[in-house]
Parts: structure tokens; C-alpha cells; sequence
């Protein structure tokens, strides 16, 4: 095993992993607050602080692992930003606002880090070529964060919109299948590719809700890049 190798690999994985994550909860417990609910404010979770916002599994341990055992794709979360829905000053129309703000910001992220690829030759020559994996791997990582959480499946922040903008019933309703929402996450994103290569048929929904959407926009930013 290349431990210099795998050594490489964290170092320019784990600053966007690490930022992508923690400001996307970060973004989430600003708008609550300003929307009306203090309850993250109070637990210090509007901060830029990622120790606030880690989780030692979801965070550091299984992206870390993703990467030394050369994984396709990185998963990974952070610790969940309490939200109290009812006291935002306009519980449905809010809702949507709290969830918007993890996925607009990591939208937001990808543009710098883009932005950063374009300008990396500026700096020194030793430190270009680690600046711009950086940068490129944040914009990789942040797309993906954005789309896939815009999924509409509870809990995740398209889940939450969704739910918003449904009639009242079905938003009750809907609202329901939120405890079943992470094992159909992993369904479709483990499960399903999984028994389709055994049966020798295409059932992964994840590349077409995500990784297609990520190559619609991919050009744009390579215009940002300067690529």
C-alpha cells in the first residue's frame, strides 16, 4: 500500500469534503434563524466552526475510508441541524427557504472553487498543482452534495421542499415517509446498482438524478475555470 499515495489523496480531498459539508448544515441553521427559529442558534450551530457541525462518522471516518479504498464516489454527512418548523414565521413557505439554503450554498462554493481553479497559476509552482486538485475536486463534490440532496426524499432538503409545496393532506402524508427516507436513499443508491450488475440489468436511478445533472452544468464551469 502507498501511504504516500493515500496520503495525497486526503490532503486534497478533506478540505472540500470537510467545507462542502459542515457550510451546507451551516447555511441551513443561518436561514432557520433568521427565518423565525432560533433552536440551532442556540446550540452554536451558525458558525463556520466544523467542529460544530462534524460528525465522526458521517464526516471523517467514511469519506476518509471512501478514498483510501479508492471509492467512485464519496457519501458522507454532518451532523443534522435541529429545525423547530413551527416557529418559523411562515412554517411551509420557510420550510422550503431552511432546505433551499444547504444545496444554494454548496452551488455557491462550487463558483469559488471554479473561480480558484481559473486563478491557481498565479500562485507559486509548488503549490499549484495541490490548489487546483483542490478546487477541481470542490467543485466535484459540491455539485454532487447539491444535487443529491435536492433528491425529493425526506429527510433530505429536496424532501423538505417538496413537502412544502404540497396541498396540506399530502403534505401530512408524505411528511410520514421521513423514517423511511434513509434506508430508500441507500436503496437507490446501493442496493439497486448492486442487484442490476447481479442481473445483468441498469437499475441505478443515482446517476440519473445526479450525476447527470452535474454533467449538464459541468460546462458552465469550466468556463468559470478557465479549462
Amino acid at each position: 500500500m502507498d501511504f504516500s499515495a493515500i496520503l495525497h489523496g486526503v490532503s486534497v480531498w478533506a478540505l472540500p469534503v470537510l467545507l462542502a459539508i459542515t457550510l451546507h448544515e451551516a447555511a441551513h441553521a443561518y436561514a432557520a434563524w433568521k427565518l423565525g427559529d432560533g433552536t440551532a442558534k442556540a446550540l452554536g450551530r451558525v458558525t463556520l466552526n466544523p467542529i460544530k457541525h462534524v460528525d465522526p462518522v458521517g464526516t471523517v471516518l467514511l469519506p476518509g475510508l471512501l478514498v483510501v479504498f479508492g471509492s467512485p464516489f464519496l457519501f458522507g454527512w454532518a451532523k443534522p441541524v435541529p429545525v423547530v418548523f413551527s416557529r418559523l414565521n411562515n412554517p411551509r413557505r420557510d420550510m422550503a427557504l431552511v432546505a433551499l439554503a444547504g444545496p444554494v450554498t454548496n452551488i455557491f462554493l462550487a463558483v469559488v472553487a471554479a473561480l480558484l481553479l481559473g486563478l491557481s497559476d498565479a500562485f507559486p509552482p509548488s503549490f499549484q498543482s495541490w490548489l487546483s486538485q483542490n478546487a477541481e475536486n470542490a467543485v466535484i463534490i459540491n455539485l454532487i452534495l447539491a444535487f443529491f440532496n435536492m433528491m425529493p426524499i425526506l429527510p433530505l432538503d429536496g424532501g423538505r421542499v417538496l413537502t412544502s409545496l404540497l396541498p396540506t393532506p399530502l403534505a401530512i402524508k408524505y411528511a410520514k415517509t421521513e423514517r423511511f427516507g434513509m434506508l430508500i436513499v441507500l436503496l437507490l443508491v446501493v442496493v439497486l446498482p448492486r442487484l442490476g450488475d447481479e442481473l445483468g440489468m441498469n437499475l441505478g436511478v443515482f446517476p440519473y438524478l445526479v450525476i447527470e445533472p452535474v454533467r449538464f452544468v459541468w460546462p458552465f464551469f469550466e468556463f468559470l475555470a478557465n479549462l
